[in-house]
């Protein structure tokens, strides 16, 4: 074989990816169907005079073709015209051996079309063709195809580079002008197919509704700390496009942001609870009970040491930039903040799970590195078999005082396996207490299944939290890496009690996937969400006292008010639960709340417009009046000082959200 002959061998083969045995050969089915559904023979075919001037074209291309045979394209073209001795593909990917009365849909429309025979009443996918209709009757035939092939062959072997290309391409001579039995006439059809719809799966329950206080005086939830939600929201708007109702928890966009809360005294509770009440900003006639936890941010020299697992979701759902590639550079920042004494394993999975590095300190920050830029993409989702294994590598390297964390980084796509929310709850459930917490880390879109993603995070004693940037992941990583990996308070549960004498109706805004039952709140065994260290949390319940005309609910002909009681001026009770990580009793803390309305915190006022932001996002039907830009105004008042850009960010998603609504 010559030198030439030899390296377009190379090309080829450098040029060609790794063939899909599955997908080969549904192509090649394709293309013999396709092939012989285009020639449209009768026996009185026109003279080939006819068609001289297709076929100065169709050589005209070819020749083309020959003289590109060093382009990707060319090459991709060579290897259909050798191996089907069928057709012939100029470099651009467009078929020369296109009949006069047939026109092919341009490669640049929409994805996604079928190919309808209504002779056979078959129908094939033509990927990459538009919706077009093409007549070809039985008594106006193509052309003599057969003859056509052979000028093709012919000048495919004059027209190369090489004697050695020519000869080779000599052989496929016969196959390319071999004989071609007539075919009646029919007419072919593509039709575009339905493009693949969006799998995206959210949690979420119905917005709470208003609860009438001498009825249900008790509200009894658990405190969250996740902040996925507002990535997604910022990743559709971001995008365009305004996010999926159930996609907004109003609690996780309040709690995204860092506040400056009053913190907790030394040598007392893990975290303080302040409580705030002001005029509602969409109705005047009603006002908002804001309650505040600040946890305490012990010494970071004085944390005890990390045990990590990245669980790593490998599958071929993960291929995508904004997935596999961002986890990766996500990770390598959190490693700068860790010590020589925090180790770290990586355990992935995809069709099966693996263990891709033992327990390594975090000082070895090169082979952490190494493992994590070997991973790629490929295969099922077996998440099931991921979490067992990740559970226990984290169980071998716990010990005494020191934390073990399992971090999943996961588009949520569980296809494997246990898969179903519910099944996952169940299984987070009974490995919670071996001590190792969960953490969820969400990435891409398209295929989020956030659902998934929630039972784990809220099973699992950890935090979910959505990366669609490098920025995001620096904040989630990063800037608040303590509170997402070392606990300080666990089962945080809030309990409010209204006082029906001051207080005629109430709503909790937002925790609707957080709620418990009353007596849940005295349960030890009733799991509730945690508290990091230096974590912020906040509640907002919108109130109507007694005697505002905003009531909305009339009082009933035969109800009782023996229970109220006159003297009080308070508005409620405040009940707090949590446990001590490690553990088993949980320590109560209570105060109630007053009516005083003191001036409010910007803290205060800016988390009560985000309030405002993700309620306008669900189409609440409590806010009257009050607009988007209300709420722009609103937050923009109380920006502070915004160390790190997050309120303005939050300001300028409010405004194209007002934009996309208009529109």
């Amino acid at each position: 074989m010559s030198d030439t002959l030899d390296k377009l061998n190379a090309a080829m083969k450098a040029a060609t990816p790794e063939p899909d045995q599955a997908a080969k050969a549904k192509n090649m089915r394709l293309a013999m169907e396709n092939f012989d559904l285009l020639q449209g023979l009768a026996p009185d075919a026109r003279p080939i005079a006819e068609n001289r001037p297709v076929v100065g074209r169709l050589k005209a291309g070819v020749s083309t073709m020959i003289q590109s045979l060093t382009t990707r394209g060319g090459l991709a073209a060579t290897t259909a015209l050798v191996a089907f001795g069928l057709i012939v593909i100029s470099p651009q990917g467009r078929s020369l051996f296109t009949p006069p009365d047939v026109v092919l849909p341009s490669p640049a429309e929409p994805q996604g079309t079928r190919l309808r025979d209504d002779t056979f009443d078959k129908v094939s996918e033509v990927d990459g063709n538009a919706a077009t209709h093409v007549e070809i009757p039985a008594a106006e035939p193509v052309m003599n195809a057969p003859v056509i092939l052979q000028e093709l062959a012919d000048t495919a072997v004059s027209s190369a580079p090489t004697p050695a290309i020519g000869q080779s391409l000599s052989k496929h001579r016969s196959n390319l002008a071999g004989g071609i039995a007539p075919m009646p006439a029919r007419r072919l059809e593509y039709e575009t197919s339905t493009p693949q719809s969006n799998t995206e799966a959210f949690s979420n329950e119905a917005p709470n509704h208003l609860n009438v206080t001498i009825d249900d005086p008790v509200s009894t939830f658990s405190i969250d700390v996740d902040t996925a939600s507002y990535g997604v929201v910022r990743s559709s708007l971001s995008n365009g496009i305004l996010p999926p109702t159930d996609a907004v928890r109003v609690e996780e966009m309040v709690n995204y942001f860092p506040y400056d809360y009053a913190a907790p005294d030394a040598g007392g509770a893990p975290f303080r609870p302040t409580v705030s009440v002001m005029q509602t900003p969409w109705n005047a006639d009603t006002q908002l009970v804001h309650i505040a936890l600040q946890g305490q941010m012990p010494a970071i020299d004085d944390r005890p040491p990390l045990n990590l697992v990245f669980l790593i979701d490998t599958s071929g759902s993960m291929q995508n930039a904004d997935k596999l590639p961002l986890l990766k550079q996500s990770f390598r920042l959190m490693l700068g903040q860790l010590r020589p004494q925090d180790q770290v394993a990586i355990v992935t999975y995809a069709g099966s799970a693996g263990l891709a590095l033992e327990p390594t300190s975090a000082g070895d920050r090169a082979t952490i590195i190494a493992a994590l830029e070997q991973l790629e993409a490929g295969g099922s989702t077996a998440g099931q078999q991921g979490l067992q294994q990740a559970y226990s590598v984290a169980e071998k390297m716990a010990e005494d005082g020191e934390v073990s964390r399992v971090i999943l980084a996961t588009d949520g796509d569980f296809n494997v396996g246990l898969s179903d929310p519910d099944a996952l709850k169940t299984f987070i459930a009974d490995k919670r207490d071996s001590g190792t917490y969960l953490s969820v880390l969400g990435f891409g879109r398209g295929n989020l299944d956030d659902a998934t993603l929630q039972a784990l995070a809220q099973n699992g004693n950890g935090q979910a939290a959505y990366i669609d940037t490098l920025t995001e992941a620096q904040k989630a990583l990063v800037d608040q890496l303590s509170g997402a990996l070392f606990p300080i308070a666990n089962d945080v549960k809030i309990q409010v009690e209204f006082n029906p004498a001051t207080i005629a109706e109430y709503r909790l805004i937002g925790y609707e996937t957080r709620a418990l039952a009353r007596e849940d709140f005295n349960n030890d065994k009733v799991d509730a969400g945690e508290i990091g260290a230096g974590h912020a949390v906040t509640a907002i319940y919108e109130v109507t006292p007694t005697g505002s005309q905003a009531v909305l609910n009339n009082p009933l002909r035969y109800q009782t008010e023996a229970a109220v009681d006159d003297t009080s001026s308070e508005l409620g009770f405040l009940r707090l639960r949590y446990k001590k990580p490690g553990e088993a009793t949980s320590a109560l803390i209570e105060m109630p709340i007053l009516p005083e309305m003191s001036p409010v915190s910007i803290d205060v006022q800016f988390s009560a417009a985000i309030a405002g932001f993700g309620q306008l996002l669900r189409g609440s039907d409590y806010l009257g009046e009050w607009s988007w830009g209300d709420a722009i105004a609103m937050a923009s008042t109380a920006r502070g000082e915004d160390e790190f850009g997050y309120r303005a960010e939050a300001i300028s998603l409010m405004r194209l959200a007002k934009s996309l609504s208009a529109d």
